[in-house]
This record gives C-alpha cells, structure tokens and sequence, in this order.
C-alpha cells in the first residue's frame, strides 16, 4: 500500500488529501500538523475550516485511509511521498519585505524531513512557491552525508474556496512537474497514477518543475488583474452613467475575453491573490525587470483603490460624517461559501469605517471567528452579531461585503422599516435588487452602476 504524509492540516492540505483518500482507497494518506486543536477538529464533525461538501468527503474516507495526526515524525517516516502544504505568508520584515514569500516554515519541513527519513521519498510542493525553490529544497534535503534520495515534484493547488470539492472532484487541470530525468520522471509517473484514479488523463498535465511552479503565480495574477481591470471600468462607469454590468456582458460575451472574474465588487480578498502578485512583483524585480514588477504591482494598487473608494462613497453619500453613526456590515469573509476571512476587502472596509468614528457592527453566517481575530485591535469598537436583523436595527448603513446568496432572501423592508432614516444601502457585490430596494425607499448605492436617491 502507498503511503502518503501530508504536513500542514490547512485549507489545501486538509481538503486535497481527504479527496486523494476517497477516490484512492488503496492508499494510506495521513495528514500531520504541529496545531493539536485543529488536527482534533479534523477528527469531528466540526470540521476547522468551511468548505461545502467537505465534511462527507472526510467522513466516507476517516478511520479507513484517511488519518490525522499530530506526530509529524512518524508520519514522514512512514509515508513514500510527502506533500509540503505549510503556510508561506508575504515576509514583514528583511530583504523582501512586503512583496517576498516568508519561507522559514517551509524550510524547517525540508529540514525535518531530512532528519527523520530512513528510506527514499518523492517530496510534492503543495504550497505556493516562488519559481526555484524546489531546487533549494532539494539542496537542503542532499546536504551534506545523507544516503536516503529525495526526488520533488511541483504539484500547485487551483482551488477556489467555496468551491473547493467540486475542483478536487473534477478539475480543469492537475500540474505536475518533475526533473527530466529517470528517477525524476519515475516519481512525476508516480503521482501521476494516483490522481489517474478519478481524473482522466489528458487533464494531468507534466512539464518541468520550474514551469509548473510559476504557472500558479501566473493563474493568480491573471485571475486577479482581471478583477482590477473591471474595477477599474466600474470607477469609470459612476462617472459617466454607464453600467458595468452591461459592459463587462458586452465584453464577456467576446469568445477571446470570456465572462468569468468580470464582477465589479469591493474587490479580490483570499491568502493567495495578493500574495502571489507581490511574490512574482519581487522575482521580477530580482531580475532586473523593472516594467514587468510595476504592471503586476498595478494590479495590487487597484484592488486597494477600489477598497479605499467604496468607503469614500459611503462617507460623502452621508453627509461627509459617519462619526457615531450605526453601519451593519453584512459580510466579512473574502468570498460565500468559507469562513476564510484572510485579506478580505472587509478588513480594510472597517479599519476605515473605524478611522471616521463610525459604530461598526459586523454579521456573518460563517465567518465570525476569524472576523474577530483579523482586527484585535478594534476588539472593543465592533460589535460582532450572527442575528442579521439585529445587526441592521438602527443602523443608518447597510454595507454587503461578501456574497452570500442569503442575503438576497432577506426581508429588506423589515430592515428598511427598522434602520434610521435616511436608510442608506450600499451594495459592495452588485447582488442585490436595486430597484426594489429603492421603491421600498433606500438610499441605493452599488459599484458601477450608479446611485438611486430620494435626496435632492
């Protein structure tokens, strides 16, 4: 029997590996994290992360071939291929800062990895890396007297949280890179088989390891730069009485453009978006590419602009004072469908809203945990409430952030009928219906598309 050793229990690691133990029930996949609580989580219904459809993927594979476990040694010891899926968070401080990926952690998994292994491994790069470093992993796992091989594969995830099973289950592309050499197209083969279970083969792709490692930076930043560029549209839309909506169907309809990532919104939030752009701004700029940093830094600059705009409307919209007044953010996570809250477009939202003195009370179906955790420091200036319309009673603003597909069935004139008036509404994600909203009396603002107003 196969074995495989997970290091990292998060949202990749957890996910990816309970799917590999469902569809391949001939392999053994033990997942291994330093953090006891959440290795207990995984251990119970009440999973550490949200993900729809999770929960039964882990409970048809936990206890047969799929186990969690915090001793990370014996895990590596056993297994014939170990996944790297650690936390590789934009460094704070040093060479890089703010742009470069913090790699401390990834690199004490090579060492221990090292250090525990009796027998050969294939080592798979599941956390998003810079271009190259699995040849400073492999440095690492060969340096000095050490008999045991280690062969490291690229392997990067393109899950979109939310909708993460249903990528796992049945995906556009898996991306696996390996050495062009025996040894290393013997373990690309060897991952190959595995995923080969339930994913038809010309879907798995192979190329070389260096490819296959920017080739998730690259994703990313196209993903996100298409995002920036319809903010940047929807900006241009409030000015001249355009609608965005209209423009990004007109453009989306195009064959070469296609319709998807083409939501104006408050703009892309997640672990990876930023992140990735910043760490393929900083590989540019190691090389002397100064042109290519500053168009992908482009991107960054107006997803924040687009952040820092939302809350400009909001204040000019009342009166140029929100000091003391009631705004009910419904929303915090990054996106429907996960409790992530990691760079979501909220956390700025309020830290601005905060800025102006405003009384901030935050609601989300799934996200409350974490929301607390992301702004300690205005622990004591939020108020944190599940119950919607207890969160919308006296408010002066309602501000959507995130698009959970519930808050299009709430009854909106019982909020309407219990906020101060003016009642203001200020739609981040263009899900609601404007016009109702405005009949029932809402002050109605959205992204690029304009304001309905009663006021004169």
């Amino acid at each position: 029997m196969t074995k495989i050793c997970c290091i990292g229990a998060g949202y990749v690691g957890g996910p990816t590996m309970a799917m590999i133990a469902k569809k391949c029930p001939q392999v053994q996949v033990t997942v291994v994290d330093i953090n006891e609580a959440r290795i207990a989580a995984w251990q119970t219904d009440d999973l550490p992360i949200y993900e729809p459809g999770l929960l039964d993927v882990v409970k048809e594979a936990r206890g047969r071939n799929l186990f969690f476990s915090t001793d990370v040694d014996q895990g590596i010891k056993d297994a014939d291929i170990v996944f790297v899926s650690v936390n590789t968070p934009t460094k704070t401080f040093g060479e890089g800062a703010g742009c470069a990926s913090d790699l401390q952690y990834w690199e004490l998994c090579a060492r221990r990895i090292k250090e525990v292994s009796t027998s050969d491994k294939i080592i798979v790069e599941k956390s998003t890396l810079p271009v190259r470093t699995a040849e400073a992993m492999e440095r690492v796992l060969h340096a000095g007297d050490n008999p045991v091989h280690f062969e490291v594969l690229s392997n990067p995830e393109f899950l979109a949280e939310g909708t993460a099973i249903e990528d796992l289950e049945c995906p556009d592309r898996v991306l696996i890179g390996g050495h062009q050499t025996e040894s290393g197209q013997k373990a690309l083969q060897a991952l190959v088989d595995i995923y080969a279970t339930w994913i038809p083969r010309e879907r798995i792709l192979t190329t070389n390891v260096w490819s296959s490692e920017l080739s998730k930076l690259t994703a990313n930043a196209f993903l996100a730069q298409r995002v920036s560029s319809i903010n940047a549209i929807s900006a241009l839309c409030e000015s001249t009485e355009a609608d965005v909506a209209d423009v990004a169907h007109a453009i989306g309809t195009d064959s070469r453009i296609g319709s998807k990532f083409l939501k104006a919104s408050i703009g892309f939030g997640g672990s990876c978006f930023k992140k990735d752009i910043l760490n393929l701004v900083y590989l540019c700029e190691t090389y002397g590419l100064t042109e290519p940093a500053n168009y992908w830094r482009s991107v960054v600059t107006m997803n924040e602009y687009q952040e820092a705009r939302f809350v400009t409307t909001m204040l000019h919209s009342m009166f140029n004072t929100i000091a003391n007044k009631r705004i009910a953010v419904l929303g915090f996570a990054f996106k429907a469908d996960t409790g992530d809250t990691r760079e979501s477009p909220a956390i700025k939202v309020c830290r601005k809203l905060a800025s102006e003195h405003a009384s901030i009370v935050v609601s989300d179906p799934k996200a409350m945990d974490n929301a607390k955790l992301e702004m300690p420091e205005l622990a004591d200036d939020i108020e944190f409430q599940e119950d919607v319309y207890k969160a919308c009673d006296g408010a002066h603003a309602v501000a959507v952030l995130t698009d959970w597909k519930q808050y299009k069935d709430l009854d909106f004139q019982r909020i309407y009928d219990s906020m101060q008036k003016p009642a203001f509404i200020f739609d981040g994600r263009n899900m609601l219906d404007h016009d109702a909203l405005y009949k029932m009396g809402f002050e109605v603002y959205s992204i690029g598309k304009g304001r309905k107003t009663h006021l004169k």
